[in-house]
């Protein structure tokens, strides 16, 4: 307690005391038991008042003893699986070791495709990102003295290069290298590009990429199959210092349907590794191709966007159309997309209704709403608003074709000088539009739909950058093209919507993404969240079939299929107690990344170490990196002080002291006639 709060409290008790001696003795020359009484019980009272004033505190100080998160990263990948029992050592020998649990708080956690609480190893994970593990762990350690410790054979399979982002570590890394340091001779197929689609009577691109770990000069013969049967062979030659090679071809793609596509490498005497020589792909061949004209009559970031969004599916073309254009060439025309129409779109419009076809319009700051309004698109925009940004914000309840993968997370605004919109009450909006943090009546994303044709209506620009927001969320476009890819299937599609949807791809390369997803309406089509689907899945191979029941995620249903085996499989999803089913077929490769690594990566972790002020050490020196961290004064215990500044008085019992006093007080000078 400070020194003016003790003075504060003494000089309350002083004055509380002079009030009594004036009140009782020095007016009133009355002596007895009962002036005694009265004369505590108004000294009581009034220093009581007095001391809830003042409200005197008192300060506390608690000291805690912080030690350096040692935190202890495994691969729980299967291509460290054979160092089970070196890993299990490493692991008891940091555990149990009594220099480094005192020294140390002791976190465990394994990575694969991502970091989870080490409550058990499997070595079971298809995927190791290192990179990603890293960072999470400064995430969550980010304002604490920490180190890591990672056992790993240090072959990253997906995310960024974990070398490059240790330069920005907060914390040293000590990479333990496990599996095996001897570098075999190897010959392996690197990487597989193809496109998933190709063209009847078109040929389609493979991109194959060869290299040689070996210090001779050695050949090998690269086979292309397609459906069992060889396309192409060509001899290649390598060596150490011409130690990879790049060979392109084309494919013939002559029938339609889907093509097994197997290369491989012929084995060198005594390669340990064969795995890694083959690689497998599908290629689908289809008869026709979605033809998508963007008209526009100005030049807009926006239509470089859509045109490589659209294009991102090779089974959909783009072309740059003017509204002057003779309008037989809009024939060639799947979809239409009307980019910010003005008064030159008069005999698009005219077209467009004849034809009855689905059309994506984008209207922003130099649209002319008098052209739209008159157009007769069954929408009308009021005219005459500042350009301003709007948000958007996704409908949770629309139901014409599944949204939920689409995320707007951070996605900047874009510039609308739209007025009220009246849409079709038949429609649904996709986002909404939000303006100055208020959630507004009108759509910024609306589609509708006749009996004759579709409609989507975005009703602001810069979309571009949606595109770029995308890319920084994720690092790729994904999440905007597959959006974009859905809207052009919706327009491109005019038959009647079925109640019963399903989606999926063709073609897995792995079991980790494969998955089904499907949608339920009822005959108002709303979603239907109480149905029961299931899916019955048929392997082709040896006709055997499971019944796996479909789980409710929010607005659509989704079967997970990541455990089953490559090959390929046909499916039927089905409806409990109705008579409605879809039918799909799709294909998994048989690709494990983690078993193209026969040896481990120690080069690549020893850069890890060395950019994080780390070390990088081996199995056999554990005993020493324990002893390095149980030294290094870098990981001390720190000590921490807590202040707690703490009332001496509990207001609620003063106050019930103080009324009490008060109040004998009074009863008793009333009782006994006092004044």
């Amino acid at each position: 307690m400070q020194t003016i709060t003790v003075l504060l409290i003494i000089l309350a008790a002083i004055v509380a005391l002079g009030l009594v001696v004036f009140q009782y003795y020095f007016k009133s020359k009355k002596r007895g038991k009962l002036y005694v009484l009265l004369s505590f019980l108004r000294f009581l009272g009034v220093f009581g008042l007095l001391i809830l004033l003042i409200n005197p505190k008192f300060s506390k100080n608690e000291y805690s003893i912080e030690k350096t998160n040692l935190v202890v990263l495994t691969d729980n990948s299967s291509s460290v699986a054979s160092s089970k029992n070196s890993i299990d050592g490493i692991l008891n020998s940091i555990n149990t070791n009594t220099s480094l649990t005192d020294k140390f708080k002791i976190e465990q956690y394994n990575f694969g495709n991502s970091l989870k609480q080490n409550d058990s190893l499997g070595f079971q994970e298809k995927n190791t990102n290192i990179s990603k593990a890293l960072k999470t762990i400064e995430e969550v350690y980010g304002n604490t003295n920490s180190t890591i410790v990672m056992l790993s054979d240090g072959n990253s399979t997906i995310g960024e290069d974990y070398v490059f982002s240790a330069s920005d570590s907060k914390f040293p890394v000590y990479p333990i290298a496990v599996g095996d340091t001897t570098t075999y001779e190897d010959i392996r197929i690197n990487q597989l590009n193809n496109n998933k689609y190709a063209f009847l009577k078109n040929k389609y691109p493979l991109e194959i990429y060869v290299s040689y770990d070996g210090n001779r000069e050695v050949s090998s013969r690269l086979t292309i199959s397609v459906n069992g049967k060889n396309v192409h062979r060509e001899n290649l030659k390598l060596s150490n210092t011409n130690n990879s090679k790049s060979i392109s071809t084309l494919i013939d793609a002559n029938t339609v349907g889907i093509k097994n596509v197997k290369v491989s490498l012929s084995s060198l005497q005594n390669e340990r590794n064969a795995q890694n020589n083959t690689r497998n792909a599908v290629v689908e061949v289809i008869d026709e191709k979605t033809n998508v004209g963007i008209i526009s009559s100005i030049l807009h970031p926006d239509i470089g966007a859509l045109r490589k969004s659209i294009e991102s599916n090779e089974q959909r073309s783009v072309s740059i159309i003017k509204p002057t254009v003779n309008l037989e060439e809009l024939d060639e025309v799947d979809i239409f997309i009307l980019y910010q129409p003005n008064q030159s779109f008069g005999p698009v419009y005219n077209y467009l209704k004849q034809n009855k076809a689905s059309v994506f319009t984008i209207a922003g700051s130099k649209t002319n709403w008098s052209t739209v309004n008159n157009s007769k698109r069954n929408y009308r925009i009021e005219d005459g608003f500042p350009i301003q940004e709007v948000f958007g914000v996704s409908n949770p309840s629309f139901t014409k074709f599944d949204i939920s993968d689409f995320s707007l997370e951070d996605f900047p605004p874009l510039e609308s000088n739209a007025g009220p919109i009246a849409v079709p009450s038949e429609g649904e909006t996709m986002i909404q539009m939000k303006i100055q943090g208020k959630l507004m009546q009108s759509p910024l994303l609306y589609a509708h739909e006749r009996n004759d044709y579709r409609e989507v209506l975005l009703f602001g620009e810069n979309i571009w950058k949606w595109r770029m927001q995308s890319f920084r969320n994720q690092q790729n476009f994904q999440n905007f093209d597959e959006f974009i890819g859905k809207l052009m299937l919706y327009l491109s599609s005019n038959k009647g919507k079925n109640r019963l949807e399903i989606d999926y791809e063709s073609v897995y390369e792995g079991s980790t993404d494969a998955k089904i997803k499907a949608s339920y309406f009822d005959e108002a089509f709303v979603f239907d969240s109480n149905a029961a689907l299931s899916l019955i899945l048929k392997n082709s191979a040896d006709a055997s079939s499971q019944e796996i029941p479909m789980l409710l995620k929010n607005n659509f249903y989704e079967v997970d299929l990541t455990d089953i085996s490559p090959g390929k499989y046909s499916f039927t999803v089905k409806v409990a107690k109705e008579n409605r089913s879809r039918t799909g077929n799709f294909s998994i490769l048989e690709f494990d990344v983690e078993k193209q690594f026969l040896s481990s990566n120690y080069k690549k972790l020893n850069q890890l170490a060395m950019a994080s002020n780390g070390k990088l050490y081996f199995p056999d020196k554990t005993d020493s990196l324990i002893q390095n961290l149980a030294n290094d004064n870098r990981f001390v215990p720190t000590q921490k002080g807590t202040k707690n500044i703490v009332s001496l008085i509990d207001f609620r019992v003063l106050l019930a002291i103080i009324v009490a006093a008060l109040a004998a007080e009074w009863f008793i000078r009333k009782y006994n006639g006092l004044i």
